[in-house]
């Protein structure tokens, strides 16, 4: 359903197509989720959750971080990470892990990605990390003061700097 903003100033901008897909394996956290699905609303980005979630689909908190965008947005579930794989068969993953080893700056990003995101309090499975070692990415941060970003923050971080860069 298409919505109504007066304050709405649409600016020239190319969407990648394919889109970047937003893939978040086993979230537990219904808001942090809701506004990612709000943030894939906004862009035109599909949301793939992969294997058991820490919540219900029609959580209270998640419907309600997600405001009256779930119709604009295309979520689809899948099992594991496997059967995400074989059915939508993304170019390439990348992986962000406070285990990367490069900076998600340095990442040269191409439409159709899946940006892979693990759990709120266990990250990506070491299983996936370790069979895309090369594929691991990294948001910088200040490692000395917090152990990691939230969640929907970090997807939003890395979400526009790959639209940023597929602008030029």
């Amino acid at each position: 359903m298409p919505h109504d903003h007066h304050r709405r100033c649409d600016l020239p901008f190319r969407w990648p197509e394919p889109p970047l897909d937003i893939v978040l394996v086993e979230p537990e956290i219904p808001p942090n989720t809701g506004n990612i699905a709000r943030l894939c609303a906004a862009t035109g980005s599909p949301l793939s959750l992969v294997g058991p979630l820490g919540f219900r689909l029609h959580d209270r908190a998640l419907r309600r971080a997600g405001v009256d965008y779930w119709d604009a947005v295309h979520i689809a579930r899948y099992a594991d990470f496997h059967a995400y794989r074989e059915a939508r068969r993304p170019p390439r993953c990348f992986f962000f892990s406070t285990r990367g080893a490069r900076s998600h700056f340095d990442v040269r990003y191409a439409p159709g990605d899946a940006l892979v995101f693990g759990s709120e309090s266990r990250g990506l499975p070491d299983a996936l990390l370790d069979a895309w070692p090369d594929s691991v990415i990294q948001i910088p941060m200040r490692t000395d003061r917090v152990r990691s970003l939230n969640l929907a923050n970090a997807v939003a971080i890395v979400l526009y700097e790959a639209l940023r860069q597929l602008q030029q």
